[in-house]
């Protein structure tokens, strides 16, 4: 697969390599070397991630007293 970039510096996917992430808009980009690396990334609405944080804490029956406890743990090994 070619790619070619444009005067302004963007590049268009081939449809071959975008059809094996539907409904993927977003990829996090980086560079290796002489490679550049492209991973697809799901962006939800803002809050999400801490609801589903929250959501496996309620699920784990931890308390705020644990997450205190772990916080202060982990602040004594640095």
């Amino acid at each position: 697969m070619l790619a070619k970039k444009t005067s302004k510096n963007q590049i268009t996917l081939p449809k071959e390599a975008v059809q094996k992430f539907p409904g993927i808009d977003y990829f996090e980009v980086s560079v290796e070397g002489d490679k550049i690396e492209l991973r697809p990334v799901k962006v939800g609405p803002a809050g999400t991630a801490l609801e589903k944080i929250r959501k496996k804490i309620a699920e784990l029956g931890l308390t705020e007293r644990d997450v205190k406890d772990a916080v202060q743990w982990a602040r004594k090994k640095g």
